[in-house]
């Protein structure tokens, strides 16, 4: 058996609604070498199984099934160890590939073959697989200062779930994901591997990530104490190395982090502290006003979700 150039990880538990769609969009690949899809269920209860083993003749899929523990990271890391590709990506089962996404990705490491970490921008699509915008990433295009990266990426997190391709042995060495950090593993990861080596940042959209009120992000974003102290670990681990004892970047960072504890709360009807948030945002100065508005992509962000709104009060007018 070759070994594959790439294993895309699959975290799934009960995704009838959307696993079909995430894996028409890897089988529409047309080209960009061999590859494999592990998926990890994580104890389903519906048919994801099921529709995971009829794939299992039209894609190099494994089905690897655990018992339930409700943790989509410790899935991903599962899979991780399991997964034989020199590179690794994710795809969870409610998200998707652009088409050529693969072809693109193999020819930009054709290019660049010391790249360890490859990110590009998102689409945000509604349920129904609709556009609502995109997700860019704040950085040059092609090979990008890993230190340039670290700066950006510790404002926010600007990179969709399925947009990263990395080193799979780069990613074990850190460690794998943080099983600790439902919200925040994939920020934690892709900082730790923005510091590993070459970084490449192919500027088209390869992959969409949606939105939708199942998804586990907006359900499980209720626990506001134990959100904050998610973001806050991440900060925690990764500011000194990003700042480098810039104070002005690590007050941008910290407003990130109590602006997106203040939109999560907005979903689950919290109120939010806007007078002191307006003063933190005002105490940033211009420099910083232009480094968050950058880094953030929070104007994206707001925009797509506000899209999605209108078009939920669109539909129960008509209804």
């Amino acid at each position: 058996m070759s070994t594959p150039w790439l294993s895309v990880l699959m975290p799934t538990y009960n995704g009838g609604a959307f696993l079909v769609a995430a894996l028409e969009s890897i089988r529409a690949q047309q080209a960009g070498g061999e590859f494999e899809v592990i998926a990890v269920d994580d104890g389903s209860e519906d048919g994801t199984v099921a529709t995971l083993e009829t794939y299992s003749s039209r894609l190099p899929l494994r089905i690897v099934r655990r018992p339930r523990s409700g943790n989509w990271v410790a899935s991903t890391n599962h899979g991780l160890a399991v997964a034989r590709g020199e590179y690794a990506c994710l795809l969870h089962q409610d998200d998707l590939w652009m088409d050529g996404r693969l072809r693109a990705l193999r020819a930009a490491l054709d290019a660049a073959p010391d790249a360890a970490l490859v990110v590009h921008p998102s689409w945000f699509v509604d349920a129904r697989g609709a556009r609502l915008g995109r997700w860019r990433c704040p950085l040059p295009p092609g090979r990008v200062d890993p230190a340039l990266v670290l700066e950006r990426l510790i404002v926010q997190n600007f990179l969709a779930v399925p947009a990263p391709l990395f080193r799979r042995d780069l990613a074990l060495q850190a460690g794998g994901m943080d099983e600790s950090l439902w919200y925040a593993a994939d920020w934690d990861l892709w900082l730790k591997l923005s510091r590993g080596g070459t970084v490449l940042h192919h500027p088209e959209p390869l992959a969409a990530f949606r939105i939708h009120a199942a998804s586990q992000t907006a359900q499980r974003s209720a626990g506001a104490e134990d959100l904050r102290l998610q973001l806050e670990t991440v900060l925690r681990r990764h500011l000194p190395a990003a700042a480098g004892g810039d104070r002005r970047l690590a007050s941008v960072a910290e407003f990130s982090v109590e602006l997106n504890l203040a939109l999560a709360g907005g979903l689950h009807r919290r109120a939010a502290p806007w007078g002191r948030l307006s003063a933190g945002f005002l105490a940033l100065g211009p420099s910083g006003w232009r480094r968050y508005l950058r880094d953030s992509r929070i104007a994206e962000r707001v925009a797509a979700r506000l899209r999605l709104l209108g078009e939920r009060g669109r539909a129960r007018a008509a209804a």
